[in-house]
């Protein structure tokens, strides 16, 4: 029998273990950090617990269940998406002249980085229960980052702990003091009379102490989204390292690496969850002069109309030791309805990477990627399904990362809207875009990746008139196409306006499809009206990096 993902990631932890066999004192570490923190004498302090102690934990906590497949149900409150606009950078010496800011990175002052951290520190001061998780960010050990959460909620202590990498014994015996510290006081809101504050909530990150806090939000995903934008600003300052809001997999015949990028609810999870290819990760990786690692030890997967038959690996890794967020499910039974909407449609399941039977462990690779996809969901129906990009290319719409924004994703978006966010992870982003643009066509073009888009949104008509969405049983067919080979030889047609070279045909997909030209209901017409539409948005979003990039990027967009 073939081993399996967790057979091997415990090889794995063997393999790392160092000669000593002492046994870790958890209670000198507690107490150590007890001492450190402030914290009461008589304030318990849950370290590294295991994952039965933080179920028990959480069931104590309101609406904290367990689903009939053994996941724990649990509820962020109020906020059931991130919350960008409360995102705050401190603007301190080391970094102030690399930060790019704007809408995305707001400045905070040091004051005011003081009195959230202070008070975020002293709500947990005041619990009766504190929970600590140590582990690390980043699979290969010549760039990985030691990361402490301190928080109050069971629930997001075993978040983390699926989702971050898990040290063994050794590693955490000889763990130290952590590189980067998050303060999780999200039940307890930010002071709004404070210098900044525009709301109850603020998620601020300090680059110089290494540190950050959440407050007025319990949304557990503001703590990972937090490490993937240290690592958008730490990877490239200061290793010259690229980090990319990417998924990515690698062929077990041929060992070729597929990196995908894209928005919540473009497919990243579902389409680098392939049975056929091991999976290195499922949301953020980095791009390294030794090839590719995966920055987490879990993933976070979207749950609405999750389903066995189309995401069989996915829905297996629903169980014991995985995190539902947000779900509706029947009392009695326990069963999750994951077709259920009405709490968010941001339903989400956070497991360890290693619950996925195809996983690489350890997630890095010593291979370039030969594929680059990004992915988009257009709602308006208008881009093909594949399209083969060029060089500059790849760059305009890398900077570009258009997508129809989905329900749910952040507070206040109740239906999908046409959306613009530079190298599909722009909420992130630390730097320019064009630092990370020129980083990956540069890597591009050293390791001869190709460069591919896939709308995996709406076609024959947008979602607004009664379209459906590209069926994912052809996605797949495409993306199988690609690693095969097949695809870069067939014969190809220009898309107009957009300039895009479309396949004519793909093994496994209706031709009809291919080209939305022909695949739209409403007539010529219409069609070409909405192609105009969408080429204008583009034109109008790029104008902001018009003088920044060179005149082929600038060119290799919509024309009209």
């Amino acid at each position: 029998m073939a081993p399996t993902a967790i057979d091997l990631n415990r090889e794995y932890a063997n393999s790392v273990e160092a000669e000593s066999t002492a046994p870790f004192n958890k209670a000198e570490r507690k107490n150590s950090i007890a001492a450190a923190l402030g914290l009461s004498p008589d304030t318990k302090i849950h370290y590294n617990s295991a994952v039965p102690i933080l179920y028990e934990d959480a069931l104590k906590e309101k609406g904290t269940t367990i689903s009939s497949t053994g996941a724990l149900i649990a509820y962020s409150g109020g906020k059931t998406g991130r919350s960008p606009k409360d995102k705050r950078i401190v603007a301190e010496e080391s970094s102030v002249h690399d930060v790019w800011w704007g809408p995305v990175n707001k400045k905070v002052d040091d004051q005011t980085w003081k009195i959230s951290r202070s008070r975020a520190i002293d709500y947990l001061r005041t619990r009766e229960k504190v929970y600590i998780i140590d582990a690390f960010a980043g699979w290969d050990k010549r760039y990985r980052i030691k990361v402490r959460i301190v928080c109050a909620r069971a629930y997001h202590a075993l978040f983390m702990k699926s989702m971050l990498i898990r040290p063994t014994e050794q590693e955490l015996k000889s763990f130290g003091e952590p590189d980067f510290t998050i303060w999780n006081a999200g039940q307890f809101p930010a002071n709004v009379f404070t210098r900044g504050m525009t709301s109850a909530t603020t998620v601020e990150l300090n680059f110089k102490a290494m540190e950050m806090v959440i407050l007025g939000t319990e949304y557990a995903g503001e703590m990972k989204k937090g490490i993937l934008t240290l690592m958008f600003y730490l990877m490239p300052i200061k290793h010259h390292v690229l980090t990319l809001h990417s998924s990515a997999n690698i062929g077990t015949q041929n060992g070729d690496v597929t990196m995908f990028f894209g928005l919540s609810g473009t497919g990243k999870t579902t389409l680098s969850a392939d049975p056929h290819r091991k999976l290195i990760g499922d949301d953020e990786h980095c791009w390294s002069d030794h090839g590719v690692f995966n920055v987490e030890g879990g993933c976070y997967a979207k749950c609405i109309d999750l389903s066995e038959s189309k995401e069989p690996e996915i829905f297996q890794a629903i169980k014991f030791g995985s995190v539902l967020e947000n779900v509706v499910y029947d009392p009695v039974t326990r069963v999750v309805d994951y077709s259920d909407s009405s709490i968010t449609a941001n339903t989400r399941c956070a497991y360890p990477i290693e619950f996925i039977p195809s996983a690489k462990i350890p997630c890095q690779v010593d291979t370039h990627p030969s594929n680059i996809i990004l992915l988009t969901c257009d709602a308006m129906g208008v881009l093909p399904p594949v399209s083969k990009l060029t060089k500059a290319q790849v760059m305009y719409h890398f900077i570009s990362g258009y997508t129809s924004k989905m329900t749910g994703t952040e507070v206040g978006v109740t239906e999908p809207q046409a959306t613009f966010s530079a190298c599909y992870g722009q909420p992130f982003l630390v730097l320019h875009p064009m630092r990370y643009a020129q980083q990956l066509a540069d890597k591009m073009s050293a390791h001869h990746a190709h460069a591919w888009l896939l709308n995996t949104g709406w076609t024959g008509k947008p979602m607004s008139k009664g379209g459906k969405r590209c069926p994912l049983k052809y996605t797949r067919a495409i993306l199988d196409a690609i690693h095969s080979g097949v695809l870069a030889k067939a014969e190809y047609e220009n898309f107009p306006t957009f300039g895009l070279r479309v396949p004519k045909s793909c093994p496994g997909v209706p031709s009809e499809l291919l080209n939305p030209a022909r695949n739209w209901s409403d007539g010529k017409a219409d069609f070409q009206n909405q192609v105009t539409n969408l080429a204008q948005l583009f034109m109008e979003n790029f104008e902001k990096y018009a003088s920044s990039c060179t005149e082929e990027v600038f060119s290799a967009g919509p024309a009209m």
